[in-house]
């Protein structure tokens, strides 16, 4: 694939979710099983909202603009879940394993805070063009929402909300993974 060429993009992806240290690890420590965040439910949504400001002379005839804030979301429909997970969404949540057949997780407390930032990474496999990972740091800030219906999944939608990281400040790191074809050789 010709990295000029431009794809349709089809399908959802893999959810991960990994405590942030300060560096971003490789792309195979954090597609982990173990990281996996849940099984994805109505795909995700990466957000990218700029604030700009103009100043402007009373006649019309000078304007500058300049770019004041910036907020860069990612949005999620997680359908698989358990305590372990709730607490890398809750910022207050407290797991407890009681036994080996019981977990309780605590939830609330503003003095529960546990302050931790996470990577999130989204990865779309696409088995012609190529694959996308979508990484940000950050927390969810949506708070949490279960519903428990009699004809459908409780589906969890975090919504993390991306830090600024590194000398630049990213906030987003989109990188695509071009497929790479061979010709093929044949002897006689």
């Amino acid at each position: 694939m010709s990295k000029k060429k431009k794809r349709m993009i089809l399908g959802s992806g893999k959810s991960y979710i990994v405590e942030y240290t300060g560096e971003i690890p490789a792309d195979d420590v954090i597609e982990t099983d173990d990281n996996l965040l849940g099984h994805t439910s109505g795909g995700a949504t990466l957000s990218y909202t700029p604030t700009y400001y103009t100043a402007k002379d009373d006649h019309g005839l000078v304007e500058k603009t300049i770019l004041t804030e910036e907020e860069a979301k990612l949005l999620l429909g997680v359908c698989t879940l358990n305590g372990t997970t709730i607490a890398k969404l809750v910022s207050t949540a407290r797991v407890v394993e009681d036994t080996d057949t019981h977990r309780t997780i605590e939830i609330g407390g503003a003095g529960n805070d546990n302050g931790k930032n996470y990577i999130i990474r989204f990865v779309h496999t696409d088995p012609v063009d190529s694959d996308i990972r979508i990484t940000i740091i950050g927390k969810n800030e949506a708070g949490l929402s279960l519903a428990f219906a009699k004809d459908k999944e409780t589906v969890v939608n975090p919504e993390f909300k991306a830090k600024p990281h590194g000398e630049k400040g990213t906030r987003i790191i989109y990188k695509e993974t071009y497929k790479t074809t061979t010709a093929a050789t044949t002897t006689t």
